[in-house]
């Protein structure tokens, strides 16, 4: 499974509103350190996929979404249980800290 693309526009319906808990991966095309954690993000779509939502959202496309959550560097990826943001992890790190945080909220 691919991860979904979240826009300003189904933020509030995929993520919010989410009966599962959600990772939102913020990042930018022109973006090194992003492009380094996609495949993990790709990995973590996979292999949760029933039991955790994982999508990714533009920055550059969805500014709305990035402002209200105060991203200020990319990737931040936030994780969303319940329609709040229960942790976030800022830059490149290895999968073992996202399984940690996905453990965490799901």
């Amino acid at each position: 499974m691919e991860p979904i693309t979240f826009t300003d526009d189904n933020f509030q319906n995929e993520v919010i509103e989410s009966e599962l808990p959600v990772i939102v991966d913020l990042w930018a095309t022109w973006c090194g350190p992003c492009r380094m954690i996609a495949p993990i993000i790709e990995e973590l779509a996979e292999e949760y996929e029933g039991k955790v939502k994982v999508g990714k959202l533009d920055v550059d496309n969805n500014q709305q979404t990035a402002i209200k959550y105060g991203v200020r560097s990319i990737p931040t990826v936030l994780f969303f249980k319940g329609g709040e943001v229960a942790d976030t992890v800022i830059g490149a790190v290895p999968k073992s800290v996202f399984v940690e945080k996905i453990n965490g909220v799901a």
